[in-house]
């Protein structure tokens, strides 16, 4: 996915000051914001330095860019209609729009996240359904629309929406289109950018304040998180590389500019410098042959796919994988796929630092 205007990368202590700092402006349109969200790491130490972070790898940490602030719209008014900046341009919404439909996993949290019940949505094309991690409850009552990246216009406009959140990179293609059907909100992508995302989906669902909240809420939890693992410096003695096994792809480890590396850093752990060479910050492809180069203090692993079709059960029953540190030293945790992965929001972020606590801290 296309990224520009990418910060240069800061030490550790002033990356965790603009991770936290997420109400500060950020004089950048959308579709710029959505290219402007850096990841996890720190620029010193290693898994095998002393004192209660790190488990023994020598692993080096990565160097990664500080996350940019979010940038947010004042509430609406209350007129009745109010304006948002997209990736596509301006577009005038309700203030508070009754019958939403979102075309992808982000917009679907957001959604959720905010209280919104939308009335249609986009499932994920490997288990099929919505993902599994969100309240059943309220997932109850919302139509199928067809698959991400290729919803079913007539099922979408059959539904009489009043407003449709989605992004470019999946449906800007489709843009004129569902903008017959409603206004159409569009960001420019997804996962990298999702702290400024989940402020858009904000503005056009007429959220602001809950939203502000709920962020404030989720870094409350991250500095918990934080003391848990010992304090900010043993959580930066800590690196932790995140593995994904993909059916008919290589495997990846993904990196700083990632939605799983952002939460990493707000936390205070990171990749490892295997991912430094990145060509977008997101992730690095390795073979089988060469996944003892994901080595780390600790190392979550999941899987899109099957195990055996993904190669997940051949390559962790392997000799390099059982020989890697994390591994020998019982490091090694097995994480759901469409959480960590998929999810690409706030109710999934706050469920991955419980998560992360429970793996991580000292018992």
């Amino acid at each position: 996915m296309p990224l520009s205007a990418v910060p240069r990368p800061v030490p550790r202590a002033g990356r965790r000051r603009a991770a936290l700092a997420v109400s500060s402006a950020l004089a950048a349109s959308v579709a710029l914001a959505a290219c402007g969200s850096g990841g996890s790491s720190g620029t010193s130490g290693t898994g095998g330095s002393s004192g209660t972070g790190g488990s023994g790898s020598s692993a080096k940490a990565a160097d990664c860019p500080a996350q940019p602030a979010t940038t947010w719209a004042r509430p609406a008014s209350g007129a009745g209609r109010h304006t948002v900046r997209t990736a596509q341009g301006e577009v005038e919404v309700p203030d508070a729009p009754r019958r939403v439909v979102v075309l992808d996993t982000a917009e679907l949290d957001s959604a959720i996240t905010l209280g919104v019940q939308p009335v249609g949505a986009t499932r994920s094309d490997v288990a099929g359904g919505f993902l599994n991690y969100l309240p059943k409850d309220k997932l109850a009552g919302i139509k199928d629309v067809g698959k991400i990246g290729a919803p079913n216009l007539e099922a979408v406009a059959a539904l009489k929406p009043d407003l449709i959140l989605t992004s470019k990179v999946r449906d800007g293609g489709r843009y004129a289109q569902l903008k017959a059907i409603a206004p159409t909100v569009m960001t420019e992508t997804t996962g990298y950018p999702w702290k400024q995302n989940f402020a858009t989906h904000a503005d056009a669902l007429g959220k602001i304040p809950e939203a502000r909240r709920a962020v404030a809420a989720y870094e409350a939890h991250a500095r918990r998180v934080t003391a848990a693992l010992g304090g900010a410096a043993a959580a930066r003695r800590t690196t932790t590389n995140v593995v994904r096994f993909v059916e008919g792809a290589d495997t990846r480890i993904y990196g700083c500019r990632s939605y799983i590396g952002t939460i990493l850093d707000d936390v205070g752990t990171g990749p490892t410098s295997v991912v430094q060479d990145a060509p977008d910050g997101m992730m690095v492809e390795v073979s089988a042959e060469q996944i003892n180069r994901a080595d780390a203090d600790a190392v979550f692993y999941s899987a899109y796919g099957s195990p055996e079709k993904s190669r997940e059960t051949q390559v962790t029953g392997g000799a390099l994988w059982k020989n890697m540190t994390a591994a020998k030293n019982g490091r090694t945790f097995r994480v759901d796929d469409e959480l960590w992965i998929q999810g690409i929001g706030y109710t999934a972020a706050d469920k991955i630092l419980s998560q992360l606590q429970g793996k991580l801290a000292k018992k």
